[in-house]
């Protein structure tokens, strides 16, 4: 197959009705298309849509930063929901600490304790955060503030420089913590998986905002 027609296709099917853009894996030109509708997606659109970071560090964009200078970006734009040192703010999300807490029957997660990889950890901060202003933060910020979140939970020092070049050899306290087959009692599989009719009653036993897990602003 031409290598052109396994490029990522976006196509515009009927945005000028609906009003919105819809995307696809294209599998030829527009021209080959049955309906010929659409556009091909230009290098640049498809690079805005393509900022995963892969464990081994592929993906990652260029840039650096280390805790030092993370500190005041993350006091700035992070600090006000997760705390100065991580700890978490009411319900929002604890960052630092937890280490060996997971197989406790109060387990703590947080980037040191729980998360496998530092690129994991740099794609949601730069894809999600800061709350509310999604994507706002510079390649070099976003390093920064995960170069301070994994200072805060001990996984590299204050000189270390967290970059494009060295995010893929950031040792994670818990990257061996993820295995298959799942070994809890309640991961196992029973008996032949239902293929038809499988819908069962679902009972609604609490919400989360009656229950206290969303923090009350939200």
């Amino acid at each position: 197959m031409d290598k052109t027609k396994k490029d990522i296709r976006i196509v515009t099917g009927f945005a000028a009705v609906a009003g919105f853009a819809v995307a696809v894996s294209g599998m030829a030109l527009a021209s080959e298309r049955p309906f010929g509708l659409g556009t091909i997606a230009t290098a640049e659109q498809v690079a805005g849509w393509d900022i995963d970071v892969r464990p081994d560090g592929k993906g990652a964009p260029i840039g650096s930063g280390t805790a030092v200078q993370g500190e005041a970006v993350y006091a700035e734009r992070c600090a006000a929901c997760h705390g100065d040192f991580g700890e978490g703010v009411d319900r929002w999300p604890i960052l630092a600490g937890g280490h060996g807490s997971l197989a406790t029957n109060d387990p703590v997660k947080t980037v040191g304790s729980y998360w496998p990889y530092a690129s994991t950890v740099y794609d949601y901060v730069y894809r999600a955060m800061p709350f509310g202003e999604a994507q706002s933060l510079t390649h070099d910020e976003t390093y920064q503030v995960v170069a301070y979140i994994l200072n805060m939970n001990d996984v590299i020092d204050d000189e270390f420089v967290l970059s494009n070049k060295t995010i893929g050899s950031v040792k994670m306290p818990n990257r061996n913590g993820f295995s298959l087959p799942d070994p809890r009692p309640d991961g196992q599989p029973k008996g032949e998986p239902c293929m038809t009719n499988c819908k069962v009653s679902t009972k609604i036993i609490g919400r989360a905002r009656i229950i206290d897990v969303t923090p009350e602003s939200q």
